[in-house]
């Protein structure tokens, strides 16, 4: 094995791990020229980065931040969000995409997800949007990987008067009918985290097709400088560092493949898993899953057979994940930061909150790793739902 580089899974009874980073020489190699350098900070690697993750996801502009919550937020400041303001999103989803609306003074309102999916539903926006005209942002999620209903989502903001701001911290590389995530709405943030489908360790980015949103966010991530000690913005501190770049520029090199890797171990499971208890991830005509999680929904209320099943795995050495065991909205540190439209329930979140899943899915993932998960979880089926 070469120094550095992560082994492939054993097919024997190594673990299973639900995530893992796929590193290879060319990280190391390109880590060591930054190293070399001295100029660890921002710099030439880190716009080198920029230029090729752009070039990867089909979208102008790309300005790298520390991670994909300071994308986030930087995202969400560079299209107008301002303290007061009401930004429509799901309670489905990382707590980091309801905390960036909270950073910029705002408020979320939460719509429910479709089971099928675990994305927002337009039925249940719509009925959001109608309840309360104040709102008048979305921030859309594509949970999973597999894009939310774009066409549906960007036609009720048309016609609502709303500015959408796409969450693509698990959609590298997704599609809707061709068109890339992060290209919907006016601006987009994409997070790349150890456990994403591309990683730079920590780090992120903003995207966007509007140049002037582009720039407004390239200001806020370096503390609205504008000339030598002179801040025209209120910014931040959210750069990226040529280290992590580097990093992201040997991923970036790979990241189709190791996409199609993921969906071929996708493939894999819902083939394995047809016609079983389970419900299984979908993907629509027309889209593109990356599969950043392979999310099951096991039946049974109040997650008792999930949580049965997870235990079963862990002894067997699998990995596994729950993404996620409670909506926002039961999240204390969230209590009173909210609305909810309607009557205040989200019956669907709070049903996938006691059934998901995630299962490991990753590119280093191997045949017999897949093999050896499927085998398990029906194994599991035959004694505990038959």
């Amino acid at each position: 094995m070469q120094k550095g580089v992560w082994p492939l899974p054993s097919d024997g009874v190594a673990p299973i791990p639900i995530a893992k980073p796929f590193l290879t020489e060319r990280e190391y190699e390109l880590v060591r020229e930054v190293l070399d350098s001295g100029q660890l900070a921002e710099g030439s690697y880190v716009h080198r980065f920029e230029e090729a993750f752009a070039a990867a996801q089909g979208v102008p502009y790309v300005v790298a931040t520390s991670n994909g919550t300071t994308a986030l937020h930087t995202a969400l400041l560079a299209v107008g969000v301002r303290p007061g303001d009401k930004v429509l999103t799901t309670p489905f989803t990382f707590i980091a995409t309801a905390n960036a609306i909270l950073f910029c003074g705002a408020r979320p309102v939460f719509a429910d997800v479709s089971m099928e999916t675990a994305n927002l539903d337009p039925a249940s926006v719509e009925a959001a949007l109608k309840a309360d005209p104040s709102i008048r942002y979305m921030l859309v999620v594509h949970l999973y990987g597999l894009p939310a209903p774009m066409r549906e989502l960007m036609a009720l903001a048309e016609a609502y008067d709303v500015t959408v701001v796409e969450d693509c911290a698990q959609a590298h590389l997704a599609t809707l009918d061709g068109q890339p995530v992060g290209t919907f709405g006016r601006a987009a943030a994409f997070s790349f985290y150890a456990t994403k489908n591309l990683t730079t360790g920590e780090g992120g980015c903003v995207a966007t097709t509007d140049p002037e949103v582009a720039e407004r966010a390239r200001l806020i991530t370096h503390h609205g400088q504008t000339g030598h000690y002179f801040h025209e913005v209120l910014g931040y501190n959210y750069r990226m560092t040529n280290v992590e770049a580097a990093i992201g520029l040997g991923q970036v090199e790979r990241i189709e493949a190791m996409t199609e890797a993921r969906r071929a171990n996708a493939a894999f499971y819902t083939q394995a898993f047809q016609g079983h208890s389970f419900g299984l991830p979908v993907e629509p005509p027309g889209y593109r899953h990356v599969y950043h999680q392979y999310t099951l929904r096991v039946p049974g209320k109040n997650g008792e057979h999930r949580d049965q099943l997870a235990a079963f795995l862990k002894a067997e050495g699998i990995g596994t994940g729950i993404h996620y065991p409670r909506p926002l909205t039961r999240q204390p540190s969230l209590a009173g930061r909210f609305d909810v439209v309607g009557d205040g329930e989200l019956p669907v979140a709070e049903e996938l909150a006691s059934q998901v899943l995630s299962l490991p899915v990753h590119p280093l993932v191997s045949e017999a790793d897949r093999e050896r998960v499927a085998e398990a979880v029906l194994r599991w089926e035959a004694q505990a739902l038959r």
